[in-house]
C-alpha cells in the first residue's frame, strides 16, 4: 500500500509504514527536502557536471526532478521496480513526463546494472533502494555493487544511502569498498541514515579546493555543501568507523 500524507507543508510517500519513503515541500517542488537526499548529491564536489546521472530507487522523485532542472547538461534516468510509485511520483510529486533528458524505467535496478550494454556508460550512479518495511539496503551484495562500478564510466562515481543500524553500515561498506578504489561516508542523519560515496578512481582530495567549490554549489544549488566537506574531513582526519 502507497500512502500520501501532508504536513506543514510538506508532502511523504510512504510504503505502507511510517518509514518516510520520500519527501516534497510543495511550495518548491524541485527542491530537495531530505537531509540525507541532498547528501546523495555530494559527487558534485569532485565534478561539475555529468552527461548521465541514473538513481536506482525513484522514492518521491527528488532526486531525479533536482537533476534535471538543475543540471540542464546532464541526461537523467530513473529506475523503479514498483510502477505504482512511478504513477504517484506523476501524480502527487510533480515528476515530470519524459523527454529527450529524462527517462523513467519501470524495471528492477539489478537487472539495469547487469546490462552488459551500459557497461562504462553512466557518470554517476545515486542508489537508495528500499521496501516498505526498510530494515536495510536492498540489493546490498558484492555481486550488485560490482554491478554497478562496472556501470561506471572510468571517473564515475556511486553515492548509496545506507539506512540501517550498527554494525550493519560496516558490512555493506566493506561490500561497496571490494568493489570500488575508494570509499568515504558522511555522518549519520535522521537516526539511521548513512550517505557513502563510492569512486571508480580515487580522488585526489584537496580540502581548501573542496571548500571552495562547497560554497559555489551552495551559492547556485542551494544545497549545504559545506557541511559534507566537514563531514568528509572528520572522517578522514579520525578514520572514524561509522556508528
Amino acid at each position: 500500500m502507497l500512502n500520501v500524507l501532508e504536513s506543514d507543508g510538506v508532502r511523504t510517500l510512504h510504503f505502507g509504514s511510517l518509514a518516510v519513503q520520500g519527501a516534497m515541500r510543495i511550495a518548491q517542488p524541485d527542491d530537495i527536502e531530505l537531509e540525507y537526499v541532498q547528501q546523495m548529491m555530494m559527487w558534485l564536489l569532485f565534478r561539475d557536471q555529468a552527461s548521465h546521472i541514473v538513481q536506482l530507487g525513484l522514492g518521491a522523485a527528488a532526486l531525479t526532478k533536482f537533476c534535471r532542472k538543475r543540471l540542464p547538461s546532464a541526461k537523467v534516468t530513473a529506475v523503479e521496480l514498483d510502477s505504482r510509485v512511478i504513477d504517484i511520483c506523476r501524480s502527487h510529486f510533480n515528476l515530470p513526463a519524459d523527454d529527450e533528458r529524462l527517462t523513467v524505467l519501470n524495471m528492477d535496478a539489478l537487472d539495469y546494472v547487469q546490462d552488459f550494454s551500459r557497461r562504462r556508460s553512466i557518470d554517476v550512479l545515486q542508489v537508495d533502494l528500499y521496501d516498505a518495511q526498510a530494515k536495510g539496503p536492498l540489493l546490498s551484495t558484492e555481486a550488485f555493487y560490482a554491478a554497478c562500478a562496472n556501470c561506471l564510466a572510468a571517473q564515475g562515481m556511486m553515492t548509496i544511502n545506507l539506512y540501517c543500524d550498527w554494525p550493519e553500515h560496516l558490512q555493506h561498506l566493506q561490500m561497496i569498498e571490494n568493489a570500488f578504489e575508494a570509499v568515504a561516508w558522511l555522518p549519520e542523519v535522521h537516526n539511521g541514515n548513512m550517505v557513502a560515496i563510492a569512486f571508480k578512481q580515487s580522488p585526489s582530495v584537496d580540502f581548501d579546493a573542496l571548500y571552495e567549490r562547497a560554497a559555489r554549489i551552495q551559492a547556485t544549488l542551494g544545497l549545504p555543501a559545506e557541511t559534507w566537506v566537514d563531514g568528509l574531513h572528520s572522517w578522514m582526519s579520525h578514520d572514524t568507523e561509522p556508528q
